[in-house]
């Protein structure tokens, strides 16, 4: 089986967002990335529409087929540069904003897309090595996924913050929960969800062991991250916090196996796990192919 081959390589609030009149409900998950939930969808036929090679434990494990031929080739106008038009919807520019926060007597550059207040919900992506949030806000890159990701957040009333990492390191770490606090309780006590990718994987493994930090929070998402033997023994994980982890089989950078071996000991457990790996698929791949509707549903929705 396929499964067996990969274990053995192991500022001010002035934006109307579009979706002000909307009602935020609240759903149930289906096993599909095509699901019912409370996000709606957005190009759902160009993102959500992909193929399980292999699924067990009732599709919270599932493989899916990546080809870069047609998931970059076919999909890029520049590959790995520019997305084509199809992929992204600019109208949502009109609701993003470049701030500098002061949080905690430090200062943190984010982009922000979405309601400052009142929020349905907030994501906030922290970046790898090398980035900055210019790399959260790219709307042609990786596909047009976070575009995507922006779209979504507006249209449904929610928020997504791309904060600029000063490091990876405690100092680093402070500063994201310091920022989850602050959207918590901007949003009066609605879901705050943290993804990380690659090196940034770091602040989401200091964050769940952050016993303050971990009251606000709704969700993790862990996309080509390195991974965390002694999750289970952190606060996050005592208070069973969902986590969504996205990983390519051939990544060269932290191998696939690892992290597939912590979800099958966090799944022996039941908790609530959701785990993507895309077959084939590099150190970026899950940034640029993850389903982040499938994300948000499950998220919002569990435990």
């Amino acid at each position: 089986m396929l499964m067996k081959r990969i274990l053995s390589r192991m500022s001010t609030d002035h934006l109307r967002v579009m979706a002000s009149g909307l009602l935020f409900l609240c759903g149930i998950t289906a096993a599909s990335a095509a699901q019912d939930g409370p996000i709606r969808p957005f190009k759902d036929d160009l993102f959500s529409r992909q193929t399980v090679l292999e699924s067990r434990d009732g599709g919270a494990f599932a493989v899916i087929d990546y080809q870069e031929l047609r998931d970059i080739n076919e999909r890029d106008q520049e590959p790995e540069r520019r997305v084509k038009s199809n992929y992204v919807d600019l109208r949502v520019r009109q609701y993003q904003e470049n701030e500098t926060l002061t949080l905690g007597g430090a200062k943190l550059d984010v982009m922000r897309a979405g309601r400052l207040n009142d929020a349905n919900f907030t994501v906030i992506f922290i970046h790898g090595r090398g980035g900055d949030r210019r790399l959260g806000a790219n709307d042609y890159s990786f596909g047009g996924n976070f575009n995507r990701l922006k779209n979504l957040a507006v249209l449904n009333g929610g928020v997504y913050y791309a904060p600029s990492m000063r490091s990876f390191d405690p100092n680093g770490a402070a500063d994201i929960a310091a920022l989850i606090r602050l959207t918590f309780e901007l949003s009066k006590g609605r879901p705050v969800i943290l993804a990380c990718a690659s090196m940034g994987s770091f602040i989401c493994h200091s964050v769940s062991r952050d016993k303050e930090a971990v009251r606000y929070l709704k969700g993790l998402v862990i996309m080509g991250g390195a991974p965390d033997p002694g999750f289970l023994t952190t606060p996050a994980a005592r208070l069973k916090i969902p986590i969504y982890i996205a990983h390519g089989s051939d990544d060269k950078v932290y191998a696939a196996g690892d992290q597939v071996a912590l979800y099958t000991k966090m799944a022996a457990k039941s908790y609530p796990v959701r785990f993507r790996l895309f077959q084939t698929g590099g150190h970026g791949t899950p940034v640029r192919m993850s389903d982040w509707r499938d994300i948000l549903n499950f998220l919002l929705t569990a435990g």
